[in-house]
């Protein structure tokens, strides 16, 4: 591949990203890119293309919107055709039910489906690099054959990335009470109830597949910054799981300029609420609640007398209960179009995060100093709640050990009553209650995650070093 010059005579480096059919991965892929566009120097142009398929370019477009001096383009690719399948739905935020979930996830990991699309996208494009989520396990082979680096980028955190996968281990113990336990962990050990994990007959054929990829990878890139995971990321590294590693995080939507629109519904409603007193609900993008789980979760929002700004994922067709409305409506909102989280939780008046634990949300509470009350969904948010709340101390269980069943199947997760949500909120929000005391540890977090990202800042380090490694291997062809 000849070696790529600009006019001024500085170096190019030409890197495709290629992330997963979901909000929750655009996001932070759309986000690493502007990252590296804008790392570049006079001396060294990072050209950063990020590809999705056609009805996920309004979610990139929409980001980077947000970043006037981005140069990010944006290519497409077709969404594969699947079968039961409603055409237009290409993301995990569309999909109505659990079925349709699983249809794309089956999509996006199935090479027959996929693989022909991406070599097809990659040769058109010739990047000097390709960054790809981790279910494209072919990512690695495409790039081999076209003798350029792959990276893989990790959405999630190191923590959970690392207990996952000796959760996925064949030796990981399952105990008398149906709890699986991760073979060697640091502090603390990990059990999980089964019930809180996929199907490990599945999950253990695709996760081997995945840890073959990033070991044949060139490196792997991890949402997350040293000073929150530093003892799981120096782990990841020193396992010899991956060949280089990078800890680029948090790669997250500025909390300074909301849009217009933001601005005048929710911040505007924000500033007449006194500092810390609103609880913020968001369970993502994905996640999948009950129709009865709603109502309860409404009629307990209304029972603890909280001021509060809901987001209700725009697939759901969920009404609250009659009259509900109308008694919350002088100190609650609702919000059914997309909402800028990280704006929303860097506004004083909120309190409380009430969270699904999905990592990009986590990554969010920590950069705005918001304690969590957390109510995981599904996959990995299960784990992700144990780093919150037992290594960091920044997160509390709504429904407290013992209450109830919690399952990944959202049809088989037992009822949380209204008067629990309710008693959870009243507890937490208490003057001198548990929020208050996990505020402290989070706004120190929140200090640790602005300094990664500064000039100097570990994460800028490891973002300018995986440019220059990636430069590197581009000249070392030439």
């Amino acid at each position: 591949m000849a070696s790529s010059i600009t006019s001024s005579g500085s170096k190019t480096l030409r890197v495709l990203l290629l992330p997963h059919f979901a909000t929750g991965h655009i996001h932070p892929f759309t986000e690493l890119a502007v990252s590296l566009a804008a790392s570049s120097s006079p001396n060294a142009t990072v050209e950063a293309i990020i590809a999705v398929t056609p009805a996920n370019v309004p979610i990139v477009q929409s980001l980077l919107e947000r970043h006037s001096a981005a140069t990010v383009k944006i290519v497409t690719y077709p969404f594969p055709t699947v079968e039961g399948l409603p055409k237009g739905v290409e993301n995990l935020g569309k999909a109505a039910t659990q079925a349709d979930s699983m249809r794309i996830n089956i999509a996006a990991s199935t090479e027959s489906l996929m693989r022909p699309v991406h070599e097809t996208l990659v040769r058109a494009q010739s990047p000097d690099a390709i960054i790809t989520d981790l279910l494209f396990t072919w990512s690695a082979d495409i790039a081999d054959e076209l003798g350029v680096p792959c990276v893989t980028f990790h959405v999630t955190g190191a923590f959970s990335m690392l207990a996952m996968r000796h959760l996925m281990m064949e030796d990981a113990a399952i105990d008398g009470d149906d709890t699986v336990t991760a073979p060697p962990f640091p502090t603390p050990q990990i059990r999980v109830p089964r019930t809180e994990l996929p199907d490990l007959s599945i999950f253990r054929y695709v996760f081997g597949k995945v840890h073959s990829m990033q070991a044949a990878c060139f490196g792997l890139a991890v949402n997350t910054f040293s000073g929150l995971e530093q003892q799981y990321c120096d782990m990841y590294t020193g396992q010899g799981y991956v060949q280089r590693s990078y800890f680029v995080g948090p790669q997250l939507q500025s909390s300074e300029s909301p849009t217009d629109d933001s601005k005048s519904q929710y911040i505007g409603w924000l500033d007449t609420k006194s500092d810390h007193s609103v609880v913020y609900v968001s369970f993502g993008s994905c996640a999948l609640v009950s129709h009865a789980q709603l109502d309860q979760l409404a009629l307990g929002l209304e029972a603890s007398g909280k001021p509060f700004l809901w987001a209700v994922r725009a697939a759901e067709k969920w009404t609250p209960p009659k009259g509900w409305e109308k008694r919350v409506e002088d100190r609650g909102v609702i919000i059914r179009s997309w909402a800028q989280t990280t704006a929303i939780l860097a506004h004083p008046a909120v309190g409380a995060f009430l969270t699904h634990c999905g990592w990009n949300s986590i990554l969010e509470a920590v950069a705005t100093g918001v304690p969590m009350l957390t109510w995981p969904k599904f996959h990995d948010q299960f784990v992700n709640e144990r780093l919150t709340n037992d290594v960091l101390g920044i997160g509390h269980r709504l429904w407290p050990h013992g209450a109830g069943l919690r399952s990944e199947d959202y049809e088989k997760h037992e009822l949380i009553p209204a008067d629990d949500v309710a008693r959870a909120l009243l507890t937490f929000m208490h003057p001198g209650g548990p929020g208050d005391v996990m505020r402290t540890r989070v706004m120190d977090l929140a200090s640790k995650s602005h300094g990664a990202l500064a000039e100097g800042g570990s994460s800028q380090q490891d973002l300018h070093r995986l440019v220059n490694d990636l430069m590197a291997a581009k000249e070392g062809r030439n």
